[in-house]
């Protein structure tokens, strides 16, 4: 595995023309045209370029140029052929499989500092936030053998500030709280309980009123949750993030549905995280003092954003993310949170 995994760390530069297929299987169901169309040239080339196998359709990458022709003409847009660019060279970190997204590199968080996460949709932020969580096991793009094991991971990124992190995580050091995109299942969870009786449950580190003041919700502290908007859902859920003793935390778009001022206040409240001097200076003694230190220069915080001004203000570095929409992901090296916005802007890859 490791010699495999060696192989496909290297990289590529002689690789000219390379393509990802994408096959869409809600658009290739058993009674689509898509499905009819592919069904009727399986095997027709001699090979197994196309296969049907019951209700499970199978596009080879290595298809020959008459199926390739013939996935192009596939109707419905159940077949995508996206072309990868020459110098795409970066190591595939995860593959959800045969013709689906493959995300490549992997955002490197630092402890006591905030790193920003910035691109368009789809192209590989919740999955790099899903691997960071530890919901998802990186299988580095190894599809036809067994999947790595933690160790060959760990050995992977050997070198890097990835390779501290998951063997903390793999060794239960590390707490991950994740703050998800803002979904109306979330309000579903708390039926018939008031934001103020949920947020106290769940503060563990003694700063529930001085959260609620900051992201401005005492005065719907009294109201069920799911009586809330969406500015109020939001501005709860990341309160509830934010009121966990974690030494992770992972925050999916948390500035959706909020106003200007309410941005800036989540800003605030995130980056407090972080903020040792801050921190100590709220204390009430010395000892608490260093321990607030201490335990803010231990913890890492990774932001999801498409705000420019929220992400530069949060975040002490960012990570930019191109690539095709649901084909591929990018993830560049960290840089300066000004110098991560400028790159969007400016295009560059």
């Amino acid at each position: 595995m490791s010699k495999l995994l060696a192989k496909r760390k290297a990289k590529d530069a002689t690789a000219v023309d390379r393509r990802i297929l994408i096959l869409d299987p809600e658009k290739c169901k058993p009674n689509s045209a898509a499905y009819a169309f592919l069904k009727q040239y399986a095997g027709k080339c001699g090979k197994t370029c196309i296969e049907v196998e019951g209700k499970l359709v199978r596009i080879s990458e290595d298809l020959c140029a008459a199926c390739l022709t013939r996935a192009k003409h596939c109707p419905g847009g159940a077949v995508s052929i996206v072309k990868l660019p020459t110098n795409l060279s970066t190591d595939v970190t995860h593959r959800y499989g045969e013709n689906a997204f493959a995300l490549h590199g992997l955002p490197s968080p630092r402890p006591g500092a905030v790193l920003g996460l910035l691109g368009t949709n789809g192209i590989g932020k919740s999955t790099a936030v899903h691997i960071l969580s530890g919901r998802v096991k990186p299988n580095l793009g190894v599809l036809t053998a067994a999947p790595p094991a933690w160790a060959d991971i760990i050995q992977y990124y050997r070198g890097s500030d990835l390779q501290n992190y998951f063997t903390a995580l793999c060794e239960d050091r590390l707490r991950v709280v994740v703050k998800p995109q803002l979904e109306p299942s979330l309000a579903r969870k708390f039926t018939g309980r008031t934001v103020g009786a949920c947020l106290e449950e769940s503060d563990e580190l003694g700063k529930c009123r001085e959260i609620m003041e900051l992201l401005d919700l005492e005065a719907v502290r009294d109201r069920e949750v799911q009586a809330l908007s969406g500015g109020e859902l939001q501005r709860f859920a990341i309160a509830r993030c934010l009121n966990v003793a974690a030494d992770v935390y992972l925050f999916d778009e948390p500035s959706s549905f909020l106003d200007v001022k309410q941005r800036v206040a989540a800003a605030q409240a995130i980056r407090s995280l972080v903020d040792g001097v801050d921190a100590a200076a709220r204390a009430d003694s010395v000892r608490a003092a260093d321990e607030a230190r201490r335990r803010a220069g231990a913890t890492y915080v990774v932001v999801v954003e498409h705000d420019l001004t929220v992400l530069d203000n949060v975040s002490d570095a960012v990570c930019c993310l191109y690539g095709g929409p649901g084909a591929y992901g990018v993830v560049t090296k960290r840089q300066g949170g000004a110098g991560g916005g400028k790159q969007i802007l400016a295009g560059d890859n």
